[in-house]
């Protein structure tokens, strides 16, 4: 596949994450997706490797019942042969300690024959972890 179709498809991915579609979300992944977020998992459970869509639906729902989105914007999308980076800002809330963090990602997708086939994200993990942690400087 040429990159403006794998574009397309992480795109599709990020409208359909931001309607709250996870199930039309985890049909543009192939069955044994991966999945990587760094961090601590002993403060933000939903953090590191995950393997297949059943285990990538478990990271959405984990995220959902953790934290609510105020702010999710991937801003610029970068594509060659069958990897896609996106760059962007987020803010989250944390349900259980109500703090808020904030960070800019880059998220780099590969895609393969029209479906995600690995995704691994950066991000500011200090930030996450004073919010979950319920530390004072954690909102920016």
């Amino acid at each position: 596949m040429s990159e403006q179709p794998n574009t397309k498809v992480v795109q599709d991915a990020y409208a359909a994450f931001k309607r709250g579609d996870i199930p039309g979300l985890l049909n543009l992944m192939s069955d044994n997706v991966g999945w990587f977020l760094p961090g601590p998992r002993e403060v933000i459970p939903f953090l590191g490797q995950r393997h297949g869509r059943d285990q990538v639906g478990q990271f959405f729902k984990s995220i959902a019942e953790a934290q609510d989105a105020e702010q999710f914007e991937p801003q610029e999308f970068i594509a060659q042969g069958d990897k896609v980076s996106v760059s962007g800002h987020y803010r989250w809330r944390v349900k259980s300690t109500g703090r808020t963090f904030s960070s800019d990602f880059v998220h780099i997708f590969t895609v393969q024959n029209g479906k995600i086939t690995n995704m691994h994200e950066y991000l500011d993990t200090h930030a996450a972890v004073q919010a979950y942690s319920g530390a004072k400087s954690a909102g920016h």
